[in-house]
C-alpha cells in the first residue's frame, strides 16, 4: 500500500470497492436516502479516518452510520452516537467544538484522530468477519503512519475491541496471549520492540442503545477519555 501519507491512505481507503456487499448497501442507501435527508448528495463511499496526522491519542470505532458518516463523509459525523462522542471530546478539551453536523462545519480534533476497523457502512450495523478482515489493512497502514506519535488509543465496543487488537499486531505492538477480552474501562500496554509501547483503553460504544439506556453515560465517557488522553500527554479540561 501507498506509504505517502495519511492523505493519499485516506484517498484510496475513499476509493475501495473490495467488500460487494458493502458496495452495494452503501450506494443503495445514498440513492434512497432518508426523507429527513433528501436534499443531501450522500457521500455514499468508504469513510476514512478523521484528525492530524501527529495525533497521540486514537478513537477507534466499528463502522460508519448509514444516515451519518455514509451521508456526510466524515467519522462520527452526522448521527446521535456521533453527538454523544464529539461533546464529550469537547467537555475534555479534544476537540474545538461540540457538535459534528458536516465535514466543512470547521470542527478540529486536538491531538486525536476518530478511526474504525470497517470503512463502509453495513447492513444493520453489522459487517462479516470476511468483511472485518478485507478492511483490516486499511487500519494497519494507518497505525503504521501513526506510529511515530501514537501513544493511546480508545477502542469503543467488543467488536471494534476484537477487530483492533489483530491490527495492532500486525503494525508492530505486542499484543498479549491469550488476547485480552473486552471491558469497559479495561486497561492494556501494548508493548513493541522498537520503539514506545501504547495504552489501551476499552469503552461501550457510543450507541444509542448504550447511551440512551445509561449503559455508557456522559461521565463514564469522558473519564476514559482523559484517563486515555492523559497517558497520550494530552492536556485536558476537569469540568464538564
Amino acid at each position: 500500500m501507498d506509504t505517502g501519507g495519511l492523505s493519499t491512505l485516506d484517498q484510496r481507503i475513499a476509493d475501495c470497492r473490495a467488500c460487494p456487499r458493502l458496495v452495494d448497501w452503501r450506494e443503495e442507501v445514498a440513492r434512497t436516502k432518508r426523507a429527513a435527508f433528501a436534499d443531501w448528495t450522500y457521500w455514499g463511499r468508504p469513510v476514512p479516518g478523521f484528525g492530524p496526522p501527529d495525533a497521540s491519542l486514537l478513537i477507534v470505532g466499528l463502522a460508519p452510520a448509514a444516515h451519518g458518516g455514509n451521508r456526510t463523509g466524515r467519522m462520527f459525523t452526522g448521527d446521535r452516537s456521533g453527538d454523544v462522542l464529539y461533546q464529550a471530546l469537547y467537555d475534555v478539551g479534544l476537540a474545538s467544538q461540540p457538535t459534528a453536523v458536516r465535514a466543512d462545519d470547521g470542527l478540529e480534533l486536538l491531538g486525536v484522530r476518530v478511526t474504525s476497523p470497517v470503512h463502509c457502512a453495513p447492513p444493520a450495523n453489522k459487517p462479516t468477519p470476511a468483511e472485518r478482515d478485507t478492511c483490516r489493512p486499511w487500519l494497519v497502514q494507518e497505525l503504521d503512519l501513526l506510529r511515530p506519535t501514537l501513544r493511546a488509543a480508545v477502542v469503543l465496543g467488543a467488536f471494534g475491541w476484537q477487530a483492533a487488537l489483530p491490527a495492532f499486531a500486525d503494525a508492530g505492538w505486542t499484543v498479549p496471549r491469550p488476547r485480552p477480552p473486552f471491558a469497559h474501562g479495561g486497561r492494556v500496554t501494548l508493548d513493541a520492540p522498537d520503539g514506545p509501547g501504547l495504552r489501551l483503553f476499552g469503552c461501550f460504544h457510543v450507541s444509542q442503545r448504550n447511551t440512551f439506556t445509561g449503559r455508557l453515560t456522559p461521565e463514564m465517557l469522558r473519564d476514559v477519555l482523559r484517563e486515555a488522553a492523559d497517558a497520550a500527554g494530552l492536556p485536558t479540561r476537569q469540568s464538564g
